[in-house]
């Protein structure tokens, strides 16, 4: 078991350029897996924390409603947006520009074996990074990710999750709104959620951040819930 997490930040990268590349690590890691149990090996697998930005793109989890995007073929191509539907949980959401997206790649079986658990430390990770800069963020019943003012009119959504895993093997992640232009996210119904509005920390704070500052305490946060033993480049 290796609690040791190697650390990529692939900066501004392409959706599907990085989705293949999630699905390559998490399939390398379930080979291992595999050939462990059929030969009775005893290879070590390893873990990995991604962080992208992506140019705008709307993405579409397996049991996502299509009706949940406004926009068509060529509204997306003027507003010089891409759209997948992928494999991973939850709904719609958007992803772009100023927005830190987190996908570890984790064998779980090194951490944990509770795919419930870890989504609740993922939510604690952002919890913790956001109350740094004095935001009480908050889970939501029901529904996932990290929101401000649960239980009142103004509840938005600050972070939104999704994750797929096969053979205890995590993939998706996170995206945390961070300087994002909200305005994308006007084009759909975010997470399948009607009448629910979406939070940046540059909009509650009224300043931009340093997004390489948020990634630190991200990091430092995440490395003590789920007891990293260290990042590796």
């Amino acid at each position: 078991m290796s609690k040791t997490v190697h650390l990529k930040d692939l900066k501004v990268k392409d959706y599907k350029e990085t989705w293949d590349y999630q699905t390559d690590l998490l399939q390398e890691t379930v080979t291992i897996k595999v050939d462990n149990r059929r030969n009775n090996l005893k290879q070590n697998t390893k873990n990995y924390f991604l962080f992208v930005e992506h140019p705008h793109v709307y993405t579409l989890g397996k049991s996502g409603d299509l009706a949940h995007l406004l926009l068509n073929e060529k509204q997306l191509a003027e507003k010089g947006a891409t759209f997948y539907k992928i494999n991973r949980g939850g709904d719609i959401t958007y992803h772009g520009p100023g927005q830190i997206v987190g996908y570890p790649i984790l064998d779980l079986e090194n951490f944990f074996t509770d795919i419930h658990k870890y989504l609740r430390l993922l939510e604690e990770t952002i919890i913790l990074t956001i109350a740094e800069y004095g935001l009480k963020g908050e889970r939501s019943e029901g529904e996932s990710g990290v929101w401000l003012d649960v239980g009142t009119p103004f509840a938005r959504k600050i972070c939104a999750m999704g994750i797929r895993s096969s053979r205890w093997v995590t993939m998706h992640g996170f995206a945390l709104n961070v300087n994002t232009n909200l305005g994308y996210f006007d084009h759909i119904i975010p997470c399948g959620i009607r009448g629910k509005a979406v939070a940046s920390m540059e909009a509650e704070l009224g300043r931009k951040l340093d997004l390489e500052e948020v990634k630190t305490k991200i990091l430092k946060h995440f490395k003590a819930l789920f007891e990293v033993k260290e990042f590796v480049g």
